[in-house]
């Protein structure tokens, strides 16, 4: 069970009814950030889940409207009484800009640990999760990121009797042990089936429409796409200042074909998103204009 939170819908400057970007996603009390735009600890406050169980961060990319919580943040997290680690994941620049933004918030009770993006594409694997990122087009190196909750197969006993395993060591393999015992090297593929389907969000914000995108977003769960701009006769300002538009987005969920489209990163110009959704659906038919706190939780399909 996957759940998840857009903490924050907004680009550009915050509003009174409207926080900036940030993605909040919860597994088994370990949780992960994407983005921390201005407003992010009060969105986590006003959906009443906690600063101590955060144990990881991701920047998509270095302009304010992303970043600048993050001191705010890892204050509230260390006042938690958390202790241990956090790891951090961004573009290249990531401990410049860490490093500058913790000058107000120099003494913490935990460790952060920086992972920097190489390339166009990147994975992570950390506290339950895969993590991909893939580069995206915008005014400045951004990326996107797609996070994994895999499931392994089911125990076989079939499969473990043909070979060979000892039902002593059963436990301990399907936990991802590996066990040399009585001259033999056991492991957790011997004794289950083949993995079953997980679960996926893809996520993106400030970039033009490009292919990286919907390949990312192939069969997601839920897709969160950045709408930039929803009237009519936005094109030209979203192509000058890398963003997208509405039907841009929707066009990318129609190629993607995921579950369910949550638009996002709205201008601030963009009173109402909601009045311009009906071309969405159109191209795109399960697609909605998120506000702050809209949620969700993502079950394994046999869970559903």
């Amino acid at each position: 069970m996957l759940d998840v939170c857009l903490l924050g819908t907004g680009g550009m400057m915050p509003l009174p009814y409207r926080r900036l970007t940030s993605l909040m996603l919860r597994l088994n009390g370990k949780d992960l950030l994407i983005d921390c735009g201005e407003g992010t600890q009060v969105g986590i406050r006003a959906k009443g889940w906690s600063f101590h169980d955060i144990g990881v961060i991701c920047f998509t990319h270095y302009h304010a409207d992303h970043v600048s919580g993050l001191p705010g943040l890892l204050l509230s997290i260390g006042n938690s009484e958390r202790t241990e680690p956090i790891t951090i994941i961004g573009p290249k620049g990531l401990e410049r800009v860490v490093r500058a933004l913790r000058t107000i918030a120099p003494e913490l009770p935990f460790d952060i640990e920086l992972v920097e993006i190489e390339g166009s594409n990147f994975t992570f694997n950390t506290a339950g999760y895969r993590i991909e990122a893939y580069r995206v087009d915008h005014n400045v190196l951004c990326y996107g990121y797609s996070v994994y909750v895999d499931r392994q197969g089911k125990f076989d006993p079939g499969k473990a009797a043909a070979n060979d395993v000892p039902m002593r060591l059963w436990s301990r393999l399907q936990k991802g042990a590996e066990i040399d015992f009585e001259g033999r090297h056991f492991t957790q593929d011997m004794i289950l089936g083949p993995a079953r389907k997980g679960l996926k969000v893809t996520y993106c914000t400030d970039s033009r429409p490009v292919r990286a995108i919907s390949e990312a977003a192939a069969g997601a769960d839920l897709f969160i796409c950045e709408g930039m701009y929803g009237e009519p006769g936005s094109e030209d300002r979203a192509r000058e200042h890398k963003h997208m538009c509405y039907a841009e987005a929707a066009r990318l969920a129609a190629a993607a074909q995921p579950k369910e489209l949550w638009l996002t990163h709205y201008s601030p110009s963009l009173a109402k998103p909601e009045e311009f959704i009906g071309e969405v659906k159109n191209i795109f038919p399960n697609a909605y204009a998120a506000k702050d706190l809209r949620s969700m939780t993502l079950r394994f399909e046999d869970e559903e």
